[in-house]
């Protein structure tokens, strides 16, 4: 069987990550959510897969290539251009993403299912294709009952008692919600949506192609499923994943390496001192990081392999990535640190390198590395108390 995996978007919701990481290769304690998506696919039997890509589209394609390793087949759709020697991305939209790979050739031949890069999901595909076709369906919208408090954060579809959609409402005030069901991202077609989808143009699923099913009356529905939904689309999704990840709440992910402490895992040959650091788990460590003796550590908390954490700094409730120097004393509350950024969990962030404060968060390949002036070990100590709280006014 075959499906399509979207990945073309900038991800301009979960920036700064995704300045060099689409968002399909955001990892999940190392690995991409892709990835994740992959082995669902091939557990159901789709094998076939087509992947639109446009923004930071080689890293996506130099990790997966032909998903030999991953158990499927997969090919890739460019969107965009080269202009004086350089790939632009210039995505078509989902709908127009689609339309494009069956132009070049009539893929979409039977049944298939698009899912959205950027979300963890547990859900019986196989179930949802036998329901998808038993309604004779053309289009089927997978959808997800969340608490009627949080429907504001998502597109609530409206449906009559068949179960045919009937109107969208796109994050309605609480009170002014028709349903407690949203849209999940994850759809079913039939090859003859194609006939309702331009070419050339581009064209989005969720804003036109399926207002314009509506509005034609065809036989598209929603298919609400209870299944295990983990969106990682804005920055406070993606911190709430990694701490459902530690806290064992995501059942498809399971946290690597070995446990050298009661809900303390690291990967391999992490430079550590358990009985001279406080650590208070859960939390990852990933492989070759360096945490000197005075550490704290409160979690849900996830260290990237290759860190370096100095003596007496704190990590509190804060997910640090891959190849990150934290300085001594530096205090981190309820922060991401990514490359140069300190991002905060609401999505505001730093820039720590530009507010000339990358001698207290910068990269740990760094060899120029020296002493702090006796003036910024003075900010250091003043910040030290909290600098997760007071970074920004440093600048």
């Amino acid at each position: 069987m075959k499906a399509m995996i979207l990945a073309a978007g900038k991800g301009t919701r979960v920036r700064p990550i995704t300045h060099t990481i689409p968002k399909p290769m955001i990892p999940i304690l190392q690995k991409p959510v892709m990835e994740f998506l992959l082995e669902l696919l091939r557990q159901h039997g789709f094998t076939e897969v087509m992947v639109n890509v446009s923004h930071l589209a080689e890293e996506i394609e130099n990790y997966f290539r032909d998903g030999q390793r991953f158990g499927v087949e997969i090919a890739y759709s460019f969107e965009g251009r080269i202009e004086d020697g350089e790939l632009i991305g210039d995505a078509l939209g989902s709908a127009g993403g689609l339309k494009k790979i069956q132009n070049f050739q009539n893929f979409f031949d039977d049944t298939f299912v698009v899912l959205c890069g950027d979300a963890l999901i547990d859900l019986n595909l196989s179930e949802a294709v036998r329901r998808h076709r038993q309604k004779g369906a053309l289009a089927t919208l997978i959808t997800k009952r969340v608490p009627r408090e949080k429907v504001s954060s998502y597109g609530v579809v409206v449906t009559d008692d068949d179960g045919r959609v009937k109107a969208f409402q796109e994050k309605p005030a609480v009170e002014d919600a028709l349903s407690d069901e949203i849209n999940s991202g994850i759809y079913l077609f039939e090859p003859e949506i194609f006939e309702h989808i331009p070419d050339g143009v581009p064209f989005d699923i969720g804003s036109q192609l399926f207002p314009k099913l509506v509005a034609e009356g065809l036989p598209f529905y929603a298919l609400p499923m209870d299944f295990e939904w983990v969106d990682i689309g804005k920055v406070p999704d993606y911190w709430h994943a990694i701490r459902s990840v530690l806290q064992g709440e995501v059942r498809q992910v399971t946290i690597p390496g070995k446990q050298v402490r009661p809900g303390i895992y690291t990967g391999l040959n992490v430079a550590a001192n358990w009985d001279k650091i406080k650590v208070e788990g859960p939390v990852y460590v990933g492989g070759m990081t360096k945490i000197e003796d005075g550490v704290s550590i409160v979690g849900p908390a996830m260290i990237g392999p290759s860190c370096h954490i100095c003596a007496g700094a704190t990590i509190d409730n804060s997910i640090i990535f891959d190849y990150s120097r934290i300085g001594a004393g530096v205090k981190l509350t309820e922060k991401l640190v990514f490359g140069r950024y300190c991002v905060d969990k609401t999505g505001d962030h730093i820039d720590v390198q530009e507010a000339a404060l990358d001698w207290l968060i910068t990269d740990a390949r760094r060899l120029d590395l020296v002493e702090p002036s006796p003036e910024q070990k003075a900010l250091a100590e003043l910040l030290g108390s909290d600098l997760g709280n007071n970074l920004g006014e440093a600048s």
